[in-house]
């Protein structure tokens, strides 16, 4: 039975129609994601499903009860209180449970046996909302979500923008929600952060409905897609992925029968047309029957919507690099008492495409600074090759004129171009029209972010600094610079949480930490595989499991290797305790047949029980070298 229910929900303002007959059901465990281009709709209905706004027609009925959670109900004071008292705040009905609790143990301590049945019924009810665990969830969550313990102190009025998005999207997280709303909730998170939200969401036990541009994010997490698209609502079983082939699918087989038909109506109209030059009466009705076939296709005739449009762009280097195209060695930067990294050591070669992971705050966009000429390191040096040119994504749009329009940020950049190519140009970034004229001041993140794309393609580079480069654009917009990106003959160095992005172009992961980079080969996938095989080594445990994406057959085959790795692993392992094991076994029946020991009642039993259970485990082990010698062979 849905926990939500949309029956041709319909929304406009004014004269603008976001959707139509918008329907779609929700289960008690669905995990959806609903994704379209920026404006489809998306934020306004979770308004209307929230109450907050009314649609223009159709019907949203929930469940009686239904507790519905949506990020703005959450939102994070600005006051003196601590971060970990503000996220402990959702726990307040748990707290005033604890009090009373304690008074009525005071009072049935002091022989008020009535309370008795209060005292056991509150009691089980705490437990089971989770009163006994509230404290270490508030303490889990907060340091899941990037926030480190020395910071559970600090006044929620020094938080930046983005610590108090994460600490009211906790608030959400840990409230009493039996549905919740997500509205990009992987904005502020670095990687690490978003695998804890993954974790969490995984595991919550309610139905959700998940905004959001990141689509490994919804590859890991959602079982439902809803698409926005042309003012109308689309449901595809199964994640991002899934929903992807499913689409192309379902287009190409609607774009093959519309071609089919519109074939079979011409060769009609041909028959109708020479029936008619012949003109019996014969023909006259065959005409006419035929005339009634074409009105039947007709009838049914389905024309697939047209494409919408997405930007579209090449990045053609003026020449060819060198070789080596960026070498680093030792560099260092610190703020103060604040040391982001040390010890950088980079080697970049020609056409490689390398991306850097990190922590927030770990310093990779101030090691773009330094590359860039912005900002001197504290030690080390860096050099470019021979005929390097550099091209540089600022993700804060530093290098953009907010002043200017779009037009004359272009033409100002690259004075040389006419204005048909400018004009052309952006149109090819999606502004035409007026909106050339449209001043950047007005504009959202996105419609920036292809503005600086756009002056980077022009400008001919072969080694792109790219910082955040798929922060603000949508979907379609993404894949458009992948597919770009991947067809670009120069070098690529991104720095990038969009895990989708870093799988798809990645050749060569550098992870950034204090003590310099670590290199791993491959893309997001392998970087994850080699870091789950070291804390497997480190901690001698295998790390929680979580669920995963349907794999590919180059992902199987890596997997194969990984468990053919592990496999011979444990044999080596298994045949060292065995040899150690009979070793054991040989020194314990050389001490029972000594005369003394079988003297000794106390110390035969003793080493008899000890054999008999050396023994035991070798049999075990035989059994498990047999299995793993098989398995490998």
């Amino acid at each position: 039975m849905p926990v939500l229910s949309l029956s041709k929900v319909s929304m406009a303002f004014g004269e603008r129609t976001l959707f139509e007959d918008l329907s779609f059901e929700v289960e008690a465990r669905d995990k959806v994601g609903l994704i379209g281009r920026n404006g489809v709709g998306k934020t306004t209905l979770f308004k209307i499903i929230c109450g907050q706004l009314e649609p223009v027609s159709g019907v949203v009925a929930s469940q009686r009860g239904l507790n519905i959670g949506y990020m703005e109900q959450h939102a994070c004071s600005n006051g003196t209180r601590s971060i970990y008292d503000e996220l402990e705040s959702v726990f307040d009905y748990l707290k005033e449970m604890e009090c009373e609790i304690d008074e009525l143990n005071r009072a049935v301590s002091e022989g008020a046996v009535d309370l008795i049945d209060r005292q056991t019924a509150l009691m089980e009810r705490f437990e089971s909302e989770g009163g006994l665990t509230y404290k270490s969830r508030t303490r889990s969550a907060l340091l899941g979500l990037g926030f480190k313990k020395a910071e559970f102190g600090m006044p929620t009025s020094a938080l930046s923008g983005g610590q108090r998005s994460k600490l009211s999207l906790l608030k959400l997280l840990l409230s009493k929600s039996d549905m919740l709303l997500l509205d990009e909730p992987t904005n502020h998170l670095d990687i690490a952060s978003v695998a804890w939200l993954e974790g969490f969401l995984r595991d919550f036990k309610g139905a959700m409905l998940i905004v959001s541009h990141d689509r490994y994010f919804l590859d890991a997490v959602t079982n439902k897609t809803v698409e926005i698209e042309h003012g109308r609502g689309t449901v595809y079983k199964g994640a991002y992925s899934v929903f992807i082939e499913k689409k192309q699918a379902h287009e190409k087989a609607l774009e093959n029968k519309y071609q089919n038909d519109m074939k079979e109506i011409r060769r009609i109209e041909g028959i109708i047309e020479q029936q008619k030059r012949w003109n019996r009466e014969r023909n006259i009705r065959t005409a006419a029957s035929k005339q009634k076939e074409i009105d039947r296709i007709k009838e049914q005739l389905v024309e697939p919507d047209s494409a919408l449009e997405s930007i579209r762009m090449r990045f053609e280097p003026r020449h060819e690099s060198g070789n080596d195209v960026l070498m680093a060695k030792d560099l260092s930067k610190a703020f103060g008492d604040k040391k982001l990294f040390r010890n950088v050591d980079l080697h970049i070669t020609k056409g490689e495409r390398v991306f850097i992971l990190g922590d927030n705050g770990c310093g990779k966009t101030t090691l773009f600074r330094i590359l860039n000429g912005k900002l001197r390191p504290d030690t080390g040096e860096y050099e470019y090759g021979a005929m390097v040119d550099v091209g540089y994504f600022d993700q804060m749009q530093e290098n953009l004129n907010l002043n200017n329009t779009a037009i004359d940020e272009i033409w100002n950049t690259y004075p040389q171009l006419t204005e048909t190519k400018v004009r052309s140009s952006l149109a090819a970034f999606l502004f035409k029209g007026d909106e050339v004229f449209k001043p950047l001041s007005a504009m959202s993140g996105g419609e920036r972010a292809r503005i600086s794309l756009l002056k980077l393609m022009l400008g001919g580079y072969n080694l792109l600094l790219l910082d955040e480069p798929t922060n603000h654009l949508d979907a379609s917009s993404r894949e458009a610079l992948e597919d770009t990106l991947r067809d670009y003959e120069g070098t690529l160095v991104i720095i990038s949480h969009d895990r989708y992005f870093i799988n798809k172009l990645a050749d060569r992961v550098l992870a950034l930490g204090k003590n310099g980079v670590t290199e791993y080969l491959g893309n997001y996938d392998n970087y994850l595989e080699r870091i789950s095989a070291q804390a497997v080594s480190e901690d001698g445990e295998k790390p929680a499991e979580k669920k995963e994406k349907p794999l590919n057959d180059w992902q199987l085959k890596k997997q194969r290797q990984s468990e053919e790795r592990k496999r011979k692993t444990q044999l080596t392992r298994t045949e060292a305790e065995i040899e150690e094991l009979e070793a054991k076994s040989e020194k314990l029946q050389d001490q029972l047949a000594r005369e003394d020991v079988q003297s000794d009642y106390e110390q035969l039993m003793a080493l008899t029980a000890e054999l008999e259970e050396t023994q035991g485990r070798l049999e075990e082990l035989y059994e498990l070298w047999a299995q793993l010698q098989e398995d490998t062979e």
